[in-house]
């Protein structure tokens, strides 16, 4: 099924022929949909758009590709924090099921105002099994809260939103400028305004390959457990951008920008003074990238979104629930659609660079999980194969990575071109360490 998926992943990429690209190694992870293939597809697009942007050729380890869909760091005397607030998860409503996602506090506080109990998962439960499970969503998406009701695939497909992203493209393209001048990867000003989890695996992989990546973030935003999977490679610095000084720094840092990679919401920025108009203005070769949870275009493209709430919107999990014979939603075994969106991402970006330099037209590209769901999807489920990946200390890259919490190591990475990896030049570290400046 690798194939199914890369080549609709080159259509979404457009007529550019992609780098070669050999795959090596094996393995499966445990699921109902053909998650390694996808898996392993996302990352050799991205692989084929380094290969023929470097005119290298590059070689996809399979295994750890699929390693790679998961937590990657393995800390010397040290403990990771945990990925999952504790009242994350999902629970047993009135007439189905629905998953809060709670790991930033005011999305917590958000979902709390509306089920109305203390901070305690029981009360919740007890608490939400009154409520229907559209209700309750919508209550809690109304008081800026993230949550989402399982549906079936059947479901999805005829709901507002599902009809919405069926008729959206992979990647959707629109020609902002015609006489760009050409760039390098190496040194490729790169900046990042993305969160957990797509955005970020894409900036990384770009930082791991020449570009220089500075990530912005807003003073009270954290992601405390995936911060030092994503933070790799790359200056982190913090702005506001309601304030009026710091608007100035963020656009002084715009205009000299190569790339853009966002996950804002449709409206999020155009709120803030920067829609397509403005950012051209500020940056007229911009090359701007951004991704969305449920899609561009349809009632819920202003809507928070998560990869575990998409899971449950789609039909994911569900179709993981009745494939398991389970009591409860079954999702993926990694947070595919992240993971995979990011290999896009990046695939994009990199695409994008080539257009710019073979015929100066500048792009912008628009991805969402939603739709990343669907190309999972339109291959079909199956009962469920794989047996999963042991680790072996072979899996495990030779060199210890500083990073700001402790010494550490990495899974190797799935990409290597002429059969050198990544060079990450900074160590994972904490968000807003670095100034908001593009010199070193």
């Amino acid at each position: 099924m690798t194939d199914h998926f890369l080549a609709q992943i080159t259509d979404a990429l457009g007529p550019l022929p992609a780098g070669e690209v050999a795959t090596v190694s094996e393995g499966e992870l445990p699921s109902c949909f053909h998650t390694s293939d996808f898996a392993t597809a996302t990352v050799a697009a991205a692989a084929g758009e380094l290969a023929a942007l470097t005119g290298t050729a590059a070689v996809v380890n399979r295994r750890h590709a699929l390693m790679w869909f998961d937590m990657t760091l393995r800390p010397h005397g040290w403990e990771l924090p945990n990925l999952w607030d504790p009242l994350a998860g999902d629970y047993k409503t009135a007439d189905g099921w629905i998953r809060l996602h709670t790991n930033a506090p005011h999305h917590r506080d958000a979902a709390l105002s509306v089920i109305k109990c203390p901070v305690d998962r029981d009360a919740v439960a007890a608490k939400v099994a009154a409520w229907p499970k559209t209700e309750l969503e919508t209550a809690i998406v109304a008081a800026h809260g993230c949550a989402a009701a399982m549906h079936s695939q059947t479901e999805w497909a005829g709901h507002p939103q599902g009809e919405a992203v069926a008729g959206e493209p992979l990647i959707a393209w629109q020609t902002t400028a015609q006489d760009a001048p050409p760039v390098s990867l190496a040194g490729l000003k790169v900046l990042d305004l993305t969160r957990v989890l797509a955005g970020p695996v894409a900036t990384r992989l770009l930082a791991g390959f020449g570009a220089d990546v500075l990530r912005i973030d807003p003073p009270s935003w954290d992601e405390l457990g995936v911060v030092p999977e994503v933070t790799l490679g790359k200056r982190c610095a913090g702005l506001d951008l309601t304030d009026a000084p710091d608007r100035a720094t963020f656009e002084a840092l715009l205009s000299k920008a190569d790339v853009m990679v966002h996950g804002y919401r449709r409206d999020a920025l155009a709120k803030l003074g920067y829609d397509t108009d403005g950012l051209r203005r500020i940056a007229p070769h911009l090359i701007d990238v951004s991704l969305n949870a449920y899609g561009h275009s349809g009632p819920w493209a202003d809507r928070r979104g998560f990869d575990s709430l998409v899971q449950m919107s789609s039909g994911i999990a569900h179709t993981g629930q009745q494939r398991a014979g389970a009591g409860k939603p079954r999702p993926l075994p990694v947070q595919a659609l992240d993971h995979g969106t990011g290999y896009l991402i990046a695939a994009a970006v990199l695409r994008a660079i080539r257009m710019r330099n073979d015929t100066g037209v500048c792009s912008t590209a628009r991805l969402s999980l939603a739709r990343t769901a669907r190309l999972l999807i339109s291959a079909g489920d199956r009962a469920f194969a794989g047996d999963g990946l042991t680790e072996t200390p072979a899996d495990l890259a030779g060199h210890i990575e500083q990073t700001q919490w402790g010494p550490a190591q990495r899974i190797a990475f799935p990409i290597t071109l002429d059969g050198h990896g990544p060079n990450w030049p900074l160590p994972a570290g904490p968000l807003r360490r670095h100034p908001a400046d593009w010199d070193r």
